[in-house]
């Protein structure tokens, strides 16, 4: 029986893993909408789930990181409450099975919840079960998940140690890692060693952006000075491998030690990074034997999901049903869920997965 095809339908059935999701970039327009209302927020663009979810790809899709970052101040505004970040996380779940993920990570900073007097114990707890019970529900439907998650400090805030507590103290819970997020340039990541000194003290697992809108300093400094296990994006080490040529020190070191690299290709086209996708490098990286994952950054601001951006790199580059299934299984590798958790998922919904669409 031959390989199924690989286009957007049978990809949607293919799992997928997810790895560099962010909770605050992927909201319903109706959900904005509906929680906007609740709370009197009127500084929405547009009044109606089509034009709203319009406008925030429009303005993601400016060139500019910073005007990117800019649209995130309607989300957060309307995730305040505890209630409203439940009923984010539980979408966010639902949304995320029924595409086809079957392993996501998705990260939120919960001081970006503080404003409206939400403590971060209360961001947290919400965001836990918010995430359980969208995945009670996705798994009721057929459609399995395990969902973890990883909370940001912001790099030019000053709550890092905050929370890097919150990730200690409620790793059994569900939260699987820390990451730090917000501009790279003037903001190291080893800038408030104590959060560092904390996670290495508490074995917790990290992802730290890097290598997005900085170079190869960004990514040598978040291995070396905050210990990143994988690399948020980490496209730029692609400066160090040359079409022909051998690779550079950093880029050797990172493709030997198959770091992760959580990869979102329309994101970095978006924000300017590079022109297209098919000036990407993506592909080179893969072929060159870097760790490569596949992700989505933000889902409602770059109008994408997974299955969509797994398609647009097989339609461009030519990938197979080889590279979209070790895609995958690398991603399931580099999670931070307890081995158990990931050799089941492997085992129980991973393979047998691939195995119903090439037998």
């Amino acid at each position: 029986m031959p390989a199924a095809p690989l286009d957007v339908e049978t990809l949607t059935r293919a799992p997928k893993v997810l790895l560099h999701d962010h909770l605050d970039g992927g909201l319903r327009p109706q959900t904005v909408l509906e929680l906007a209302d609740e709370v009197g927020y009127r500084e929405l663009p547009a009044d109606e789930p089509e034009a709203l979810g319009r406008w925030f790809r429009e303005a993601a899709d400016s060139g500019s990181l910073e005007r990117y970052l800019l649209t995130f101040a309607h989300t957060v505004a309307v995730m305040q409450r505890p209630e409203a970040v439940q009923r984010v996380a539980r979408e966010c779940a639902l949304d995320l099975a029924a595409d086809g993920v079957v392993y996501a990570e998705v990260r939120m900073a919960p001081e970006l919840l503080t404003a409206g007097g939400m403590s971060l114990d209360a961001a947290v707890e919400a965001m836990l079960d918010g995430y359980a019970q969208g995945s009670r529900e996705a798994a009721a439907a057929g459609r399995p998940i395990v969902v973890g998650t990883l909370l940001c400090a912001m790099r030019q805030a000053d709550r890092w140690v905050e929370v890097a507590e919150q990730v200690v103290r409620h790793r059994d819970a569900g939260v699987v890692g820390f990451d730090l997020a917000g501009p790279e340039d003037g903001f190291p990541p080893d800038r408030i060693s104590a959060a560092i000194e904390l996670l290495d003290r508490a074995g917790a697992h990290r992802t730290i952006h890097a290598g997005e809108a900085a170079g190869i300093e960004s990514i040598r400094a978040a291995l070396d000075g905050a210990g990143a296990e994988r690399l948020g994006h980490g496209v730029r080490i692609a400066d160090e491998v040359p079409v022909d040529g051998p690779l550079g020190e950093l880029a050797e070191r990172v493709r030997d030690e198959q770091v992760p690299l959580e990869v979102a290709p329309s994101s970095n086209v978006q924000t300017g990074a590079y022109p297209t996708l098919a000036d990407h490098p993506v592909d080179r990286l893969h072929r060159a034997g870097f760790t490569v994952t596949l992700n989505t950054d933000n889902r409602l601001m770059s109008g994408v999901s997974a299955t969509s951006e797994l398609a647009a790199v097989v339609d461009t580059f030519g990938w197979g049903w080889d590279d979209v299934q070790a895609v995958a299984e690398r991603a399931l590798r580099g999670g931070f869920a307890d081995d158990a958790v990931r050799a089941r998922v492997f085992t129980d919904v991973l393979r047998p997965g691939f195995e119903a669409l090439r037998p």
